[in-house]
């Protein structure tokens, strides 16, 4: 990725909170700045998208909802035609439609990032089933 300088002015306030942000975070104003612009704008393309923090960092997700990824990792699992597909979805999560939709369309034009998050979780899980056999194995 190319990075390239901007200058903004901004209100002292604003600036102020932003610094006070970045030192409680332990990032750099320009990382803090940089993850705002870039959730903001996701969100402004992706009304209904928030992303929170956890343990393996900042997730895009539904408002109220899961996490994108789970829902991109939830549709694997489906079969069916579109409408049967969209229909899975919505059972499984108790979402309304428009509500997964809004993350399938977060899901398509943010693909690898979505793909990263659900191959983290499966290989997460792959060693959590793995440990968990190991362990059997330790008690038989």
């Amino acid at each position: 990725m190319t990075r390239e300088t901007m200058s903004l002015r901004l209100d002292s306030g604003l600036r102020q909170r932003l610094v006070q942000a970045a030192q409680a975070e332990g990032v750099t104003v320009t990382a803090l700045a940089e993850r705002y612009l870039r959730e903001g704008l996701a969100s402004t393309a992706h009304p209904g998208i928030v992303f929170r923090d956890g343990h393996t960092g900042r997730r895009a997700a539904l408002a109220g909802g899961p996490d994108v990824w789970q829902v991109a990792s939830a549709l694997r699992h489906t079969a069916g035609s579109a409408a049967e597909r969209l229909s899975t979805l919505e059972a499984e999560f108790g979402l309304h439609e428009r509500r997964v939709v809004m993350a399938l369309d977060y899901i398509a034009a943010h693909r690898e990032e979505i793909d990263a998050r659900v191959r983290a979780n499966d290989q997460a899980l792959d060693e959590v089933e793995s440990r968990a056999a190991e362990r059997g194995r330790l008690l038989a």
